[in-house]
């Protein structure tokens, strides 16, 4: 049977491309949104079969742990677990309500935490399990306006490495992705003309440049507890 592949937050921007990447690669992939019906149209679009559609908020603890319960009881034992769902509330700190930090901290962090734990158990029973975190550039190196999302970012390194060394002797490998700017509706707002002076290969990444770095640290056998950077040099000039 083909891999078992989870994609959280993969109804939509760098979640959207992983799955539609592990799709053509030959996975079944369950993908996970908060909203049932953008999950079940990016299914339908998936190449092969056995796709399923999964509505969760990653925020939530008893959500978490009845989806994966529901993915392992109908799709198996999972193979990899992407965590590319995320939020941003861009402002400076001092305009922050604590509600906001809150929520960008419980859904870019916890929920990574929340769906880690979940996933594990599962992926004890198949050979070559990995987990791919989706953090960014900015939690690597600060961005003025963005303390809270850098904040739930650079944890996620922390947690990855961490995570990587509990696991590696069941042989389940965790790495973590740090994108720039990339074509989402997170950069949407975003002036790309100004932006891309900042980036020394001049102009934003695509969802489908992070998918293909994603499926390289799935599939690669012998990385774990790694950042792999992919910002067209971005941080070269921070």
């Amino acid at each position: 049977m083909s891999r078992l592949a989870v994609v959280c937050g993969g109804s939509r921007g760098i979640g959207q491309a992983v799955s539609r990447l592990l799709g053509e690669r030959g996975c079944r992939v369950a993908v996970v949104s908060r909203n049932q019906d953008t999950a079940q149209a990016a299914v339908a679009a998936l190449d092969g079969a056995d796709h399923k559609a999964f509505s969760c908020d990653v925020s939530k603890e008893q959500q978490v742990q009845e989806t994966f319960e529901t993915i392992q009881k109908t799709c198996g034992n999972i193979s990899y677990l992407v965590n590319a769902a995320g939020i941003n509330r861009d402002a400076l700190l001092l305009r922050m309500t604590p509600e906001e930090m809150v929520a960008v901290l419980h859904t870019n962090l916890l929920g990574s935490m929340l769906t880690c734990r979940a996933a594990l158990r599962s992926m004890l029973h198949t050979q070559g399990a990995a987990i791919v975190n989706i953090g960014s550039v900015v939690g690597l190196k600060g961005n003025s306006g963005q303390c809270v999302y850098s904040a739930s970012k650079a944890g996620l390194e922390g947690f990855t490495r961490s995570l990587a060394k509990e696991v590696a002797s069941r042989n389940i490998r965790v790495n973590l992705l740090a994108p720039g700017f990339i074509h989402t509706d997170m950069t949407a707002g975003l002036r790309e003309e100004a932006g891309a002076r900042s980036i020394p290969l001049g102009r934003f990444g695509t969802p489908d440049e992070i998918a293909q770095a994603a499926l390289f640290l799935l599939e690669s056998s012998y990385i774990t507890g790694q950042v792999l950077v992919v910002d067209g040099g971005l941080q070269l000039a921070m």
